[in-house]
This record gives structure tokens, C-alpha cells and sequence, in this order.
């Protein structure tokens, strides 16, 4: 298990079951040591997203409407809910 120990050594780091501060969790900040997750979660596995890139010319997005849609059809293949 690492140290908390500060030391000279830039790549140690606070262990994890030892960190403080929230983290953002099911639509709720909790408290870093209350967050658990199941060891099947396919996000642990995976990191399940999506992505969609645009460019601007001249000041202008290019093509915004198909890029938007196709970020929709995206999170709705995988589930994801989009507010």
C-alpha cells in the first residue's frame, strides 16, 4: 500500500482508501471514503462514452445540426440519458 506520507519521490502517491473530499456520484456529491462501486461495473471495465468533435470556420461551427444528432444517437444506442 503507498504512503501518505510526503516524500521526495514525485510518483508516490496517497493511497486510495485513504483520500479525502467528495466525489460526484448518482447525481449526488459523497464523501470520497463512501463511494463504492460493484466489481462487475461495466464502466470500471470499459469507461462507456460518447464523443463527437466540431469545427468552427471563420468563427462559424460547421455543420453543428449533424454533429449534435449524431452525439444524441450515440448516448441513446448505449442508454445514456441525455438532460
Amino acid at each position: 500500500m503507498a504512503s501518505t506520507t510526503a516524500t521526495n519521490n514525485p510518483t508516490t502517491a496517497p493511497a486510495f482508501d485513504v483520500m479525502e473530499g467528495t466525489i460526484w456520484m448518482n447525481g449526488e456529491l459523497k464523501a470520497w471514503a463512501d463511494t463504492k462501486i460493484h466489481i462487475l461495473t461495466h464502466g470500471l471495465h470499459y469507461g462507456s462514452c460518447v464523443f463527437e468533435g466540431n469545427r468552427a470556420y471563420n468563427g462559424k461551427i460547421f455543420k453543428l445540426h449533424e454533429h449534435s444528432e449524431r452525439l444524441l444517437r450515440s448516448a441513446e444506442i448505449l442508454g445514456f440519458t441525455i438532460p
